[in-house]
């Protein structure tokens, strides 16, 4: 597989390193739009780790030129109707995802099953911590906002995630920034009396790359916008 990465930050530097011991080749790295056209015809995928406001004109280059695109980045999902009808206009593939963990995804699962449960017991209110490396200048993560979107669709009472409010509608999200710590995501349900406490830690980057790889091999020969739910089949 004909890799053209999109960014070359510390993922795109851990994806290259893990393709050194594959069948897989990066063929290029761009940190611009425009040059994104100049891999037609040579890539076979597009992986995109970037910043919001990169994010949707990378995809959308992408579909121009033919080329199926994984995105990492985040920011940018309240244009993501928009890239659905550019995708289908230009034929487009990209699969896009806050994170690429497998571990991420199958927690994702556990948390939503454990929300519909638990959101039965009024004694339990839930809430999200998130700790990552000081680098990290989005807060909450993407992941995090993922995580409390899927609890938010179970609990009604609940309007809206925040990580300063505390008020009775308002899913709270803390966010830690220490050390170099890649990625720990926590959902509790606490009561008066107990707490339920659901936790995935990465331990390095690696998962998410490897992820990421796995995306870019499924995504080569279809057409249309996935995510790593649909990816790993995880919706039956």
């Amino acid at each position: 597989m004909k890799i053209l990465l999109i960014g070359y930050g510390r993922m795109g530097k851990m994806i290259e390193s893990i393709t050194l011991n594959t069948d897989d080749e990066v063929i290029g790295r761009v940190t611009k739009t425009e040059d994104i056209r100049n891999y037609a015809g040579l890539a076979d995928v597009a992986i995109e780790f970037t910043q919001p406001d990169a994010a949707v004109e990378n995809i959308l280059e992408c579909f121009k030129a033919e080329i199926p695109i994984v995105c990492g980045t985040t920011g940018w999902y309240h244009q993501l109707d928009r890239v659905k009808r550019e995708a289908e206009k230009h034929r487009g593939t990209l699969l896009y995802s806050s994170n690429f963990s497998i571990g991420v995804q199958l927690f994702f699962q556990i948390c939503k099953h454990a929300s519909a449960l638990i959101s039965r017991y009024k004694d339990y209110k839930p809430s999200i911590r998130e700790v990552h490396h000081t680098r990290k200048l989005d807060a909450p993560s993407g992941t995090a906002i993922t995580l409390a979107e899927y609890v938010l669709q179970h609990y009604p009472s609940l309007k809206k995630y925040s990580s300063n409010s505390t008020d009775d509608e308002t899913l709270i999200i803390q966010s830690v920034r220490e050390g170099d710590v890649p990625g720990i995501h926590q959902l509790y349900f606490t009561s008066q009396i107990d707490e339920i406490h659901i936790s995935h830690q990465a331990f390095s980057r690696e998962g998410f790359a490897r992820g990421a790889l796995a995306a870019a091999a499924w995504i080569r020969n279809r057409t249309g916008v996935f995510t790593m739910e649909e990816f790993l089949d995880l919706s039956k």
